[in-house]
């Protein structure tokens, strides 16, 4: 069975569930699962996990995510992004150095509203769901951490920046944000998603081309991670779930390969012990 990740530059027009559902009807694989979502007016890389990687997905679900976004100040829509119905239009009073103060003002832990139309759950339901039939959700604010902006580039009533961010972070949010912050309104108009983790979309192949020796293994997935070497009989008992006790003075997480120099799981240290946090 073949296991690990596949890189997909996704093109614009297309949901990534729909990407899913066509590797995996056209390898024929038993599980195929995308570790984050691009809306589907958004393009750039898309991160598929095959058969046995879904197992590691949450290792990259959690990982910082970097775009090329476009924002179109002066007119508001009820999905914050182009895709969706205007409900407000504003002059564009502000100028260029505004926007930049306004915009870099993003940077650090902050607190954020999702899109009303967004597939995050409230009560089991997603939230677009409420949004369609026209239910208002009060959905609490979410913690969010912007690393980088930079390239900015103001032309009124666009700009464009490139931005890093935590799992869970809205860049529509932020478009949205920044309009009226400025007085003016805004919406997404234009969201590349350039990496993930070690990820960059320099290495993924558009859909209709990609093929199996595309595939990254799982090994080589997290090859920035350090790794351990047990013996047999440390092996036997790891695999089985027992905590071992080993001279590890961090709790990061590792790389296990057994005896035979064979990549086993991922594992990591605690109180308790050195433990398999990932089985391959």
């Amino acid at each position: 069975m073949i296991n690990g990740f596949l890189l997909i530059d996704k093109e614009s027009g297309i949901t990534s569930s729909r990407v899913v559902q066509i590797i995996k009807k056209k390898f024929n694989f038993k599980k195929v699962g995308h570790l984050g979502t691009l809306d589907p007016m958004a393009r750039g890389l898309l991160i598929l996990a095959v058969n046995r990687a879904t197992k590691f997905s949450s290792l990259l679900l959690q990982s910082k995510k970097s775009y090329q976004a476009e924002v179109t100040l002066g007119q508001q829509t009820d999905t914050d992004d182009a895709e969706g119905e205007v409900i407000f239009n504003h002059d564009v009073v502000c100028n260029e150095q505004e926007v930049s103060e306004k915009l870099l003002s993003f940077l650090g832990e902050s607190l954020q509203f999702a899109p009303a139309y967004s597939a995050l759950k409230h009560k089991g339901k997603p939230m677009y769901k409420y949004a369609r039939d026209g239910i208002k959700v009060d959905k609490e604010a979410r913690k969010i951490k912007i690393d980088k902006i930079d390239n900015i580039s103001t032309n009124l009533p666009k700009v464009s920046f490139n931005i890093t961010c935590s799992k869970g972070t809205y860049i529509r949010s932020i478009a949205r944000d920044l309009g009226n912050q400025l007085g003016c309104g805004g919406h997404l108009s234009g969201l590349i998603r350039t990496s993930q983790q070690n990820f960059s979309i320099d290495d993924a192949n558009q859909i209709d081309i990609v093929s199996e020796d595309n595939i990254i293994s799982l090994e080589n997935a997290f090859d920035d991670l350090n790794s351990i070497t047990l013996n047999q009989s440390d092996t036997n008992a790891f695999i089985n779930g027992i905590t071992l006790q080993l001279k590890i003075d961090h709790d990061n997480l590792l790389r296990v390969y057994d005896s035979s120099k064979k990549f086993i799981a991922i594992g990591k240290n605690n109180a308790e012990g050195f433990k398999h946090e990932y089985l391959v």
